[in-house]
């Protein structure tokens, strides 16, 4: 098992990936502690059953450059394959400001391959590998050193078995002609718009039922105080103040620290001054905002008129569309899109691109009358009505 700590070990070995059709990448990380992932070890492998696979140790390597990394991401000759990619592709993203190009990650691959929402690792692995992961090392921490040989092992396989999955995944795409499926998924991924977090925004990822203006400014102003701080001091959001805290905040408006110390949620570090004083100046702000400046709930989607009717029968067509595709129905459009379709909403996910070909088209024509469905047995059939 050779581990990479120098910049010219890196670069020597990122040549010769540029010299290969792929190349399999895989990161371990940490965040529990911190709001930016720590990237802890990179994971990379070659073609062939016995090809090289390295890993690159950036703890122990604390000088070394990632720039030959990124040097090959932005090779276009090799395909660069990771598995469920997202928070790997974060990582580089904030470090390097770059992502890699070309771009094949195997859970999306898989998903429109026929195996499920969300394929795991393990579960590619046993059914295209025919093999069997040594979990004995899944709950490492990663920054701590020095690393045993077992987990060294277990970080390699992450990389030594994808090689066999992305080349059967990559032919299934072929036989199939799903690769444009594929691409716009990972469009998704690649866009810098994924991994950029607006503290602004921050309050829109917040559950709550009530739609009173001046609450949500407060909730907006407390969302935004929280997401500045965390990622100025690097600790995770709820290190700050969790969700449920916010919201009873918001709901109490203290004005001092004498009423924010009776807050029954607030852990001791939000009670600590620098962050209560932050909690009680975005109370202040949220109180202050014009109303005109007050967010305002979506309702839209609350407000439609769902045709029940007409979203069971949609229900059934998603049903035998995924099923002759061999695709998970939630790939393709959730509940509560086909709620909407029922209720005339047309601007949804399920009703673009691969997903209009593979249901959206004959959804719209269903709701149209221009379509019909009938059953033999237990097999849906679309038949056209002259509508």
């Amino acid at each position: 098992m050779r581990t990479i700590t120098t910049t010219e070990d890196l670069a020597a070995f990122c040549e010769a990936a540029k010299g290969q059709p792929y190349v399999t990448i895989d990161t371990e990380f940490l965040r529990e502690r911190t709001y930016w992932s720590k990237l802890c070890l990179i994971q990379m492998a070659l073609p062939g059953k016995t090809g090289d696979a390295v890993l690159v140790d950036p703890i122990e390597g604390e000088g070394m450059s990632l720039e030959p990394l990124y040097d090959l991401f932005r090779h276009k000759a090799t395909v660069k394959v990771f598995h469920a990619a997202r928070q790997d592709l974060e990582i580089f993203f904030v470090e390097g400001g770059v992502f890699p190009d070309p771009l094949f990650d195997t859970q999306v691959a898989a998903m429109v391959c026929g195996f499920g929402e969300q394929a795991g690792y393990e579960t590619l692995v046993k059914k295209i590998a025919r093999e069997n992961l040594d979990k004995t090392s899944r709950f490492t921490d990663w920054s701590r050193r020095p690393l045993s040989d077992a987990q060294k092992e277990y970080a390699l396989a992450d990389v030594t078995h994808l090689r066999v999955i992305y080349e059967w995944l990559a032919a299934q795409l072929e036989k199939n002609d799903r690769h444009r499926w594929v691409a716009e998924e990972l469009a998704i991924l690649t866009d810098p718009e994924t991994y950029t977090v607006r503290p602004d925004e921050a309050w829109e990822r917040i559950k709550t039922r009530t739609s009173s203006g001046r609450f949500l400014a407060i909730v907006k102003e407390l969302a935004r105080f929280r997401e500045d701080y965390a990622q100025k001091m690097n600790v995770p959001r709820s290190r700050v103040m969790k969700d449920d805290a916010l919201l009873e905040v918001a709901s109490t408006r203290p004005t001092n620290m004498e009423e924010l110390g009776r807050s029954r949620l607030l852990q001791r570090e939000g009670r600590k001054a620098e962050i209560a004083e932050g909690i009680l100046a975005a109370v202040k702000s949220g109180l202050e905002m014009r109303p005109d400046d007050m967010p305002k709930p979506d309702t839209a989607r609350e407000q439609l008129q769902v045709n029940p009717a007409l979203a069971d029968l949609l229900r059934v067509l998603l049903k035998a569309k995924s099923e002759s595709l061999g695709v998970a129905p939630k790939l393709i459009a959730s509940a509560s899109d086909l709620d909407a379709i029922a209720a005339g909403e047309r601007n949804l996910d399920a009703l673009k691109g691969w997903r209009a070909e593979a249901f959206g088209e004959d959804a719209l024509r269903l709701c149209r009358g221009e379509i019909a469905l009938t059953a033999k047995g237990s097999e849906v059939r679309v038949i056209r009505t002259g509508g």
